[in-house]
């Protein structure tokens, strides 16, 4: 079991975490212009591609060595223990990126959130109050154990969830003939 949760998670964990390496290179910091909702939208994409190493890990331990059988805690196991490698991996490559590449993380994203606001025409007492918050936000940013925890609740409930899916789906009370 150890063998195909780590190889699984590492796996899984490499891939989501090239994907944003990629996505931050080649779609928002290096040029200039960030799209803070493509950003989001394909790194979501990518950990839902990524954790399908989720349910395959947890058909891999089922079939070749549980003889066939896995219950639902037994399945969600093996799959949010997956999930734990595979974001662990993310949270230190997202660490690297930030410390390293993008630092200004924090304040760009404030100015792109006030700047979408200012130009939708947003009233003043809503801008202030978004200005203060973002301000807060860019303060805490500057704590490491802020970022990790951010970092773990961006692709934490992504990875619960794509688990809880496979686990009900590979659930198996008997064994079958797998070579049938």
């Amino acid at each position: 079991m150890k063998k195909t949760i780590l190889v699984n998670g590492l796996i899984a964990g490499a891939l989501v975490s090239g994907f944003m390496l990629y996505m931050i290179n080649n779609f928002s910091y290096c040029s200039g212009d960030v799209d803070y909702n493509t950003s989001m939208l394909l790194g979501y994409a990518s950990m839902i591609i990524a954790f399908s190493l989720v349910f395959t890990g947890i058909r891999n331990y089922r079939n070749n060595y549980n003889g066939g059988i896995i219950s639902f805690g037994k399945a969600f196991k093996v799959g949010i223990l997956i999930v734990l490698i595979a974001a662990t991996v993310y949270v230190i490559a997202w660490l690297i990126a930030y410390y390293f590449f993008i630092p200004d993380f924090a304040e760009r994203m404030s100015a792109k959130v006030l700047g979408e606001l200012k130009a939708g025409g947003a009233a003043q007492t809503a801008i202030d109050k978004q200005t203060k918050e973002m301000a807060g936000f860019v303060q805490m940013y500057k704590n490491p154990l802020f970022v990790i925890l951010m970092t773990y609740v961006e692709i934490l409930p992504v990875g619960l969830l794509v688990t809880l899916i496979s686990a009900a789906i590979l659930k198996r009370k008997t064994a079958v003939d797998l070579h049938a």
